[in-house]
């Protein structure tokens, strides 16, 4: 393609969205050599991702962990500069912690290649008898032969499968649940199998150090709004943060005009060839033009599922591990965020991460604090004589989409049937569940299906891979 015939292709694009999925669409198609703006309600980027002050803390809304297989969002840590804000565990570890027994297991991964490098943990993991250990290995390798290309596997839930397979109720709840309800947001008999099955071949099946987990050594709005707008501005993106789009519309040139709210009484209409739209599902479903997808109310379809987080701040320290996750508890996994919020002194700041809480997600913080104290007191011997200093919980309602089966027909592919609209969003069909990872995929996804209409080439192999 010659410069001449390159410059007259619609070279201006509009993405919808600051979340991850948006700000990754609006720096892959920069990157490229496209004029970008990206429009963001919230006076920040991030989405879903973020963190607020409260005193001294800085606090992410929730925790948030991505895996050693996450390869989309660590390309887009290392994009955004922000390698140095993130840990990585050199080799899985887990702490898990068994309430009624306060026994005290491990799921690690040794030097081995797969599926050998788990074998001497579940061996000897306390929180299963030697039979239904036994029973899981029979189980991983059920699930290391499943095709995720099957359409079929979307039709069925978790649970069914595994106790088709062996599972007991103690063992679904130990392990499979131990994993899928941090990762899916939801337990293994409200999942779709695809789902679960795509969580656990690539986390655990697929290569020894898939599973290491990660997560952030800083507030996460230094990370995704920081170094993220950093990145951006370096990279020629216009970025209109406090900014609402009410219209999408094509032009009668046959590109598209974006309406914006720049503030009261303020507005701007924006001639771009590409528009990615970066929202959740139901925002999509108000903004999207008519005709730019053959059933539009299928994304209606798509449900959500809240995550709960409840924050608590002890005068001294409690807890001598980064996390762990404990079994026959309310509690379910919990971290130290002392120093990464930027905390002083002698106290500690845990922060518990509750998903698929459906039950607890608007209860009162008095009753949240009558249930949850008590139990990290039990949990957590230190804790028993320590003062609380602060107490607060973080609700977010429409944290994720539920992963329920049949979900996976219903999410939308990058690609709409009008010409340079796309849509991105952990929801739309990356083949993951609603993870960070998601998330920035479906922005590589969008800006893939974007730069290939326009006849550009990608720059980078992750945008290839994915």
């Amino acid at each position: 393609m010659t410069g001449s015939e390159l410059s007259e292709r619609p070279r201006a694009a509009v993405v919808v969205g600051g979340g991850l999925a948006g700000t990754t669409a609006a720096l892959a198609l920069a990157d490229a050599g496209l004029r970008v703006t990206l429009i963001e309600t919230r006076p920040r980027l991030g989405g879903l991702a973020f963190s607020f002050r409260r005193g001294e803390l800085t606090v992410d809304n929730g925790q948030h962990v991505f895996l050693r297989c996450c390869t989309a969002y660590q390309w887009f840590v290392d994009r955004i500069a922000a390698r140095d804000l993130v840990t990585l565990q050199d080799r899985l570890d887990v702490p898990v912690l068994d309430a009624s027994t306060m026994r005290l297991g491990r799921l690690r991964r040794a030097a081995l290649p797969v599926p050998l490098h788990l074998a001497a943990s579940l061996a000897t993991y306390p929180h299963l008898s030697l039979r239904e250990r036994a029973t899981v290995g029979r189980a991983a390798l059920a699930l290391r032969a499943l095709d995720l290309d099957d359409p079929a596997l979307d039709d069925t839930d978790f649970a069914s499968w595994l106790r088709d397979r062996g599972q007991s109720p103690r063992t679904i709840e130990a392990l499979w649940d131990l994993v899928g309800v941090a990762t899916l947001n939801a337990t293994a008999a409200h999942a779709s199998l695809g789902l679960a099955a795509m969580v656990f071949k690539t986390g655990l099946l697929s290569e020894a150090g898939a599973a290491d987990i990660g997560w952030a050594a800083a507030p996460l709005g230094e990370l995704h709004d920081d170094r993220a707008r950093k990145a951006l501005d370096a990279a020629g993106v216009r970025t209109m943060l406090r900014s609402r789009v009410t219209g999408i519309k094509q032009s009668a040139e046959g590109g598209w005009l974006v309406d914006a709210e720049t503030g009261p009484g303020r507005g701007e209409q924006i001639d771009a060839g590409t528009v990615v739209m970066a929202l959740p599902q139901r925002e999509t479903h108000g903004l999207l033009p008519q005709g730019a997808l053959e059933d539009p109310d299928a994304l209606l379809g798509i449900g959500t599922a809240p995550i709960l987080n409840v924050h608590v701040v002890y005068d001294r320290r409690v807890l001598r591990q980064p996390f762990f996750a404990a079994l026959g508890s309310p509690v379910q996994w919990v971290f130290d965020r002392t120093e990464s919020s930027g905390m002083t002194g002698p106290g500690q700041y845990l922060a518990v991460s509750q998903s698929a809480v459906e039950d607890e997600i608007d209860l009162p913080v008095a009753e949240l604090r009558e249930r949850y104290l008590p139990e990290l007191e039990r949990l957590l011997p230190a804790a028993r004589g320590a003062e609380v200093t602060d107490f607060f919980v973080t609700r977010e309602r429409t944290a994720t989409f539920a992963p329920t089966p049949g979900v996976g027909r219903l999410r939308p592919g990058a690609a709409t049937r009008a010409p340079g609209l796309y849509l991105a969003g952990a929801w739309t069909a990356t083949g993951w569940p609603a993870t960070m990872e998601s998330a920035v995929r479906s922005g590589l996804h969008a800006s893939r299906e974007a730069l290939t209409a326009l006849g550009l080439p990608f720059e980078n192999d992750v945008v290839r891979a994915v």
